[in-house]
């Protein structure tokens, strides 16, 4: 694939994405108005703005490895950055350099995405990598901007389910599909030195547990690759050694 084509059906997805993790936020925090219905309505709208949320992540996590856009990296760090913005008031520059320290050392001490106390204690391992990447930076970014969707007419409680649990409820999703499974410490080890291993899901059930993210192990091998070609890379990636 060129790398004009690999940019326009990337930038497609991202728009899309985008788009409808914007639209269906702006109407959840702003218009929702809850009523009898919401025992299904309200749950089915954090669950698509969960994921949406998850997809905003992986398409900045794109654009940190000029794979959304290959030979556009200005257009690549205006888009990460405007994704990371939404999602929970990231600095893209400092995701960037976290995680080319994950991929020199994937598991290892130098890791910022491993927990080396407790390689093997889930709930340890998720507090360390919060509190790693959210900080007093994004709390204060966040506190402002939930300032002025209050001042805006935004209503509490929706800005609290629609908002803040989607985007705890993502990281949870991201950590689990995208660090903890590949990257935990188990019997038989790793196959390589990217020290990271896939999950064998289907198709349809990869890209909704993480937007194939899961395909770990070919990420590291293949990390010019964006999101949605990783599942063509995994017979490949299973057939030859790297």
């Amino acid at each position: 694939m060129t790398a004009a084509r690999q940019a326009a059906v990337g930038l497609a997805l991202a728009a899309v994405i985008l788009a409808a993790w914007s639209g269906l936020h702006g109407w959840a925090v702003f218009w929702h108005r809850w009523g009898e219905n919401d025992w299904w309505r309200a749950p089915l709208l954090v669950v698509a703005q969960t994921w949406l949320s998850v997809g905003l992540f992986i398409v900045a996590h794109d654009a940190i490895h000029g794979s959304l856009a290959p030979g556009w990296p200005r257009l690549n760090a205006a888009v990460g950055q405007i994704c990371v913005a939404l999602y929970a008031g990231f600095s893209l520059h400092s995701l960037a350099a976290a995680h080319r320290r994950h991929h020199a050392e994937p598991g290892r001490d130098g890791d910022p995405d491993f927990h080396p106390a407790a390689p093997h204690r889930f709930a340890a391992w998720f507090l360390g990598f919060f509190r790693h990447y959210f900080g007093w930076r994004e709390l204060a970014v966040l506190s402002v901007a939930t300032a002025a969707w209050l001042w805006l007419g935004a209503r509490p409680l929706n800005l609290v389910v629609f908002w803040a649990l989607p985007a705890l409820l993502s990281a949870l999703q991201l950590f689990t599909f995208g660090t903890w499974l590949p990257h935990r410490h188990a019997e038989g080890g790793f196959a390589d030195e990217h020290r990271a291993r896939s999950l064998d899901y289907p198709w349809a059930l990869s890209l909704l547990a993480c937007f194939h993210f899961g395909r770990h192990r070919e990420h590291h091998c293949r990390p010019e690759m964006p999101w949605w070609r990783l599942p063509a890379v995994k017979l490949q990636a299973d057939r030859d050694p790297v």
